[in-house]
C-alpha cells in the first residue's frame, strides 16, 4: 500500500497506462502530418463525432467541462473547419454540433494513425503476452467507459 492508500499494484498499472496513452498520443501528429489538437478540443470532437447533434450545454455536461470551456473549444473546432452549428428547429437559440467532412476524414486518419503502432507492437508480443492482454480487453474496455462517462 502506498502512502495515498492506493496499492501499489493499481498504481503501477495507472501509470503504465498513463504511459502508454501518451506513447500512442505523442506520435499521432508525426504520423498522420496533421497539425494536433489540444486534448479538450480532440476529446470535444470525438464527442462530437461519437454523439452528432449534440448542443454545447449537453457536450458540457457529458464532458464534466465548465460551459465557456466547452464553448471554446467549440469555437476553435469550428474555425478549424472541424464542427459546424446548426440551429435547432424549435428553438433558434439552440445550436446542434455536427462534425464537418473533414472531422470525419481526420478522424479516420488519427485513428489509423494511432492503431498502426499499437497493432505492430502487438504482433511483436510472444504468444503468452498477447494472450495476457486479449484476456484483459473486456476490463480495459470497462475502465475506458468509465472514464468517458466521467469526461
Amino acid at each position: 500500500m502506498s502512502n495515498d492508500g492506493v496499492p501499489a499494484a493499481q498504481r503501477e498499472l495507472a501509470d503504465l497506462l498513463r504511459d502508454l496513452s501518451w506513447n500512442v498520443h505523442r506520435k499521432a501528429p508525426d504520423i498522420t502530418g496533421m497539425d494536433p489538437l489540444p486534448a479538450t478540443d480532440l476529446a470535444v470532437l470525438k464527442h462530437v463525432l461519437d454523439a452528432p447533434g449534440l448542443t454545447v450545454t449537453e457536450l458540457a455536461r457529458v464532458m464534466g467541462l465548465k460551459q465557456s470551456n466547452a464553448s471554446a473549444a467549440v469555437r476553435s473546432l469550428t474555425e478549424r473547419g472541424l464542427l459546424t452549428r446548426s440551429s435547432s428547429p424549435t428553438d433558434r437559440r439552440v445550436s446542434h454540433l455536427e462534425p464537418t467532412e473533414e472531422a470525419r476524414a481526420q478522424n479516420e486518419s488519427i485513428a489509423a494513425a494511432w492503431a498502426g503502432p499499437i497493432r505492430a507492437g502487438i504482433a511483436q508480443l510472444d504468444e503468452e503476452q498477447w494472450e495476457a492482454l486479449e484476456a484483459a480487453g473486456d476490463a480495459l474496455a470497462a475502465l475506458s467507459r468509465l472514464l468517458q462517462v466521467r469526461g
